[in-house]
């Protein structure tokens, strides 16, 4: 039996419902350049680690409360599953600013619910498209864009740096075109 998805702005529940969620995941692999898209290209297997981005509950809700900007929830029998942080780019398309699906809840459609969502929210504000940033450490949300039809448009050797020097994470940027 295939689980059903709701998808909604988050209410009052996010932030306590968060912290029972595993954001996480296991990277096995790793994109390799040239990074020419449309599609992701080479992969290469790497020693197995866990990478966990942190997120703050309460900041995605206070960002949702700027203009151009929103937070919508996925949900399977009430318990929270997934996320999708969205606001208008200074380029004029769509942003996603983040995303997220629970361990327990993946590949049961989470992540395509989310992200039809996010193209409907994006359309309804008349924008062209949507754009998000993933890293190439992250093979598998990689591959969920271009079945999702993003196209690679564009990556950042020096990114994160600054952030965790000696890093070998690249950041790609994906599009979403709607015209």
């Amino acid at each position: 039996m295939s689980a059903t998805v709701t998808v909604a702005p988050v209410d009052d529940r996010f932030v306590a419902d968060f912290a029972g969620c595993d954001f996480s995941f296991e990277v096995i692999s790793e994109a390799l350049p040239p990074f020419t898209g449309p599609g992701l290209g080479a992969v290469a297997r790497v020693e197995a680690y866990t990478k966990t981005y942190e997120a703050d509950p309460k900041e995605l809700t206070d960002a949702a409360t700027e203009l151009d900007a929103a937070l919508f929830c996925a949900r399977i029998n009430g318990r929270l599953a997934g996320y999708i942080a969205l606001s208008k780019a200074w380029n004029g398309f769509a942003e996603v600013d983040d995303i997220a699906v629970d361990r327990e809840a993946r590949r049961t459609g989470v992540a395509k619910a989310l992200m039809d969502l996010a193209v409907s929210w994006a359309k309804e504000q008349g924008l062209p498209g949507i754009r998000l940033e993933t890293q190439s450490n992250n093979v598998g949300a990689c591959r969920f864009y271009e079945r999702y039809g993003f196209e690679l448009a564009g990556y950042d050797r020096h990114l994160y740096s600054a952030l965790t020097p000696g890093t070998r994470e690249i950041a790609l940027y994906w599009y979403f075109r709607f015209v």
